[in-house]
């Protein structure tokens, strides 16, 4: 991870902490092209929404799929705030979205907060959805972050 990822994975938190003041779950995601340009974000809405599938990830694959073609999406990089679930790598996946970055680990945020259901429901790495595909998807993360840890602090 270079200094250009710790950047956008603040963002990305940053974004994740609006979501929060916006009455949502506390999640962000950023999409940067080839040069480190930011061309998308976009917020967890899935409590104002009332959208089980508005998720910051996938809100922001559903802009970039119908902004860019996926032969610049192959070349971007999704920045979020916390590892992706499975529904959202997945949405990554058939996006194009060539690498991802992220800041919280699944696991990581499954100790902070315990037991939850609507959370918890599906436990599966974003590497494991990833490795499925007939083309790579470049991951990294977790980052050492402590507002990616904060920004869910007293919110579960």
């Amino acid at each position: 991870m270079n200094d250009m990822d710790l950047y956008y994975l603040r963002w990305a938190v940053s974004v994740a902490q609006k979501a929060r003041q916006h009455g949502n779950l506390p999640f962000g995601a950023v999409l940067v092209d080839k040069n480190g340009s930011l061309l998308l974000e976009a917020e967890s809405t899935v409590i104002t929404e009332r959208d089980c599938t508005g998720h910051a990830e996938t809100n922001l694959m559903r802009a970039a799929t119908a902004r860019y073609s996926p032969e610049v999406l192959r070349t971007c990089t999704l920045y979020a705030s916390t590892e992706p679930c499975p529904m959202c790598s997945g949405a990554i996946y058939w996006g194009a979205v060539g690498r991802v970055v992220f800041a919280l680990g699944e696991d990581q945020l499954r100790e902070m907060i315990g037991p939850n259901t609507e959370h918890d429901a599906l436990v599966l790495s974003c590497r494991e959805v990833f490795a499925r595909g007939q083309h790579t998807v470049e991951v990294e993360g977790p980052a050492d972050l402590p507002e990616a840890r904060e920004v869910h602090s007293g919110f579960w």
